[in-house]
């Protein structure tokens, strides 16, 4: 896992990528002017043993690429520490910055991208890129029993590069769906709690705890 992770900081296959979460780093915000910004791939993160495999879209641009871990420092993982708190998963309900104590058990996040892509949205090749880590990251954890996809971006990654052909046709993505297949961690869906979706109504609190309390009884049930 720790030579996974130097592989992904040290990555540079993608220009484009580069050049912007540079930028990014480079201009600031003015509410955060004082930081010193990550501004490289962000690798996975949490429980190596993990049973719950958690796969968003990319870092934000001011929020994991400023403070160099996943959901960390954005209202989207304001949501998902939260959620993940209140279902036992997480040992503490926000996720500030790196060194802020934050520990998962039995949960692991990682992302189809692993740089800030300018307006989120990512290119097919850099998807392509970036997909080798989350095939590696899926063989490293072993104990993995569902994934769970943030968004349609992270959905159409996962079937794509992390389920055989002959098994596509059985995914369709919606909010609240579950797909199971031969020989691999089921598959849990749902919208990106992105503001977004949030301010919107899109994503209600409810909707999206109800994942983690349907992922909570299904671990509960195979165990």
């Amino acid at each position: 896992m720790e030579s996974l992770r130097k592989g992904v900081v040290g990555c540079r296959k993608c220009k484009r990528l580069v050049t912007y979460v540079s930028k990014v780093s480079r201009d600031k915000v003015r509410r955060y002017r004082d930081w010193r910004y990550w501004g490289r791939p962000l690798p996975g993160f949490g429980d190596p043993h993990a049973r719950l495999l958690i796969i968003g879209l990319a870092p934000a641009a001011h929020g994991g690429n400023r403070t160099g871990r996943m959901f960390t420092g954005d209202s989207s993982g304001d949501w998902l520490i939260k959620a993940l708190y209140e279902t036992g998963f997480s040992n503490q309900p926000t996720s500030i910055s790196n060194d802020d104590g934050l520990e998962l058990t039995s949960a692991y996040i990682t992302a189809a991208i692993r740089c800030a892509p300018p307006r989120n949205r990512p290119l097919a090749d850099e998807i392509k890129n970036c997909s080798e880590y989350l095939l590696e990251e899926l063989q490293l954890l072993d104990q993995v029993e569902i994934a769970l996809t943030l968004g349609r971006v992270a959905f159409d990654t996962y079937m794509r590069y992390a389920i055989p052909k002959d098994q596509r046709r059985k995914g369709r993505f919606g909010h609240g769906g579950f797909l199971e297949f031969d020989g691999l961690p089921s598959l849990m869906t749902s919208y990106h709690p992105s503001r977004q979706n949030t301010q919107t109504g899109r994503l209600t609190w409810e909707m999206w705890i109800s994942i983690f309390r349907q992922i909570r009884e299904r671990l509960a049930e195979s165990r």
